[in-house]
């Protein structure tokens, strides 16, 4: 049986679907991988072998993240201490037809005389004492999660999206509810789990400009943009994460509840830096994370550094620009990414038709961090052959492959929540 205190942190990112993006963009021919080798895990980079804990946690460990933060993802500037204060501005113990506690809550965090404004949208299943929450970082206002007339229209900047009828960047009542096949919120509440979610945006608008957002608080005199090892979009995204965590961690609903971070495309890769950075989040789900993610960069297979660093130069640190012509030169890989989050559960999901994402390459990362996981007696990925279609792994790293695109289905729901129960049970 779940504890009761348990809260599960779903992060929700953006879909980045193969459809939309032309063949000749895309290297998704298994055939044309080259060999590669993967920098090794266990060693140090002046060759010493690491051969127990204790030295992955004070040598290996330290010197892997560190190569993270100066060549990929960048570092959060050091030297700023801000405050972060909350409101509760709307509750309802009567919503979703009287099963559910809504409750909308204003953050602010405060430094320099700047402040930085998040709204978290949460809703609770009103019979359980700490129940698990996914939250979620929704990409055009926690309006658009359901058809809910009590919540609060974003102020931050959101993306245009034909599909669900955005024109503008600016939210309308005409959103609402518009992204509901992501949040089967009635569902997951019937369940016994709780929902939060905030604007990405809220935190550092999706765009190459650090002129808004979380970045400029934290220049200093005479700064404009970070500096070359500093943080982008995805450092951004994580801290974000960690400052809600703050406050969730102190809310009287949810103090005493585990953390599971999760998040899709783009903000798997958030949620998996998150994972490294925060030991705070007892759990992380990564889902269509692919290049940056948990995809493996060396296979070179459908999106590569080349291109997603010319479509989004402001998620990275300006060093990862250094990689585009060779994926070879780097001194880590995505398997290392992943095992930095060890001891704790780590599960990986792709989709079949999700090439750009690299289905194989997400799989191998969960392979190849195995050994870490091993030192602390957990079980990883132990065949190099990934798994048929629709049959999921359950073990301390998991995975699943399913059938169709890039995006989240119910199945990958069903999947997260049972390797949830087993794991934090």
């Amino acid at each position: 049986m779940m504890p009761k205190v348990l809260l599960i942190i779903f992060l929700l990112g953006i879909s980045l679907s193969c459809s939309k993006i032309s063949q000749k963009d895309q290297n998704c021919d298994e055939k044309a991988v080259q060999p590669y080798v993967l920098p090794d895990l266990l060693t140090m980079q002046n060759g010493e072998k690491i051969k127990s804990i204790a030295d992955w946690e004070t040598k290996r460990r330290p010197e892997v993240l560190e190569l993270y933060k100066r060549e990929i993802y960048g570092r959060v500037p050091e030297g700023f201490d801000g405050k972060l204060s909350s409101k509760i501005f709307e509750q309802s113990n009567e919503a979703l037809d009287g099963a559910a506690i809504r409750r909308q809550i204003a953050l602010t965090y405060s430094i320099n005389g700047k402040e930085l404004n998040i709204n978290v949208l949460l809703y609770l299943p009103k019979q359980i004492k700490y129940p698990p929450l996914f939250l979620g970082y929704n990409f055009y206002g926690n309006q658009t999660i359901i058809d809910d007339t009590k919540i609060v229209l974003t102020n931050s900047w959101i993306q245009n999206n034909g599909e669900i009828g955005i024109t503008t960047n600016c939210a309308t009542e005409q959103l609402r509810g518009k992204r509901n096949n992501r949040w089967p919120i009635k569902n997951l509440i019937s369940e016994g789990f709780g929902i939060a979610t905030v604007n990405y945006a809220d935190i550092d608008p999706d765009r190459y400009d650090f002129s808004d957002g979380i970045h400029p608080l934290l220049y200093h005199k005479n700064q404009t943009r970070p500096a070359k090892d500093e943080w982008g979009s995805i450092s951004a995204w994580a801290w974000g994460y960690s400052r809600i965590l703050d406050y969730l961690k102190t809310d009287e609903l949810t103090k005493d509840s585990k953390f599971i971070l999760f998040g899709h495309s783009r903000i798997g890769k958030a949620a998996l830096w998150a994972g490294v950075l925060d030991d705070r989040f007892d759990m992380v789900i990564a889902n269509n994370s692919g290049c940056a993610g948990a995809a493996i960069f060396r296979r070179k297979f459908g999106e590569r550094i080349s291109k997603i660093y010319y479509n989004f130069p402001q998620w990275f640190c300006q060093n990862f620009k250094k990689y585009r012509k060779d994926e070879n030169l780097l001194p880590i890989d995505q398997h290392m990414l992943i095992a930095l989050i060890a001891p704790r559960p780590v599960y990986i999901a792709s989709a079949e038709k999700d090439c750009f994402s690299d289905p194989i390459g997400e799989y191998l990362s969960g392979y190849y961090a195995t050994p870490v996981y091993e030192m602390y007696g957990k079980k990883g990925l132990n065949d190099s052959i990934q798994p048929a279609l629709n049959t999921p792994i359950f073990n301390t790293i998991g995975y699943h492959i399913r059938s169709g695109r890039h995006g989240v289905k119910d199945y990958d729901w069903e999947q997260f929540i049972k390797f949830s129960k087993k794991h934090l049970e």
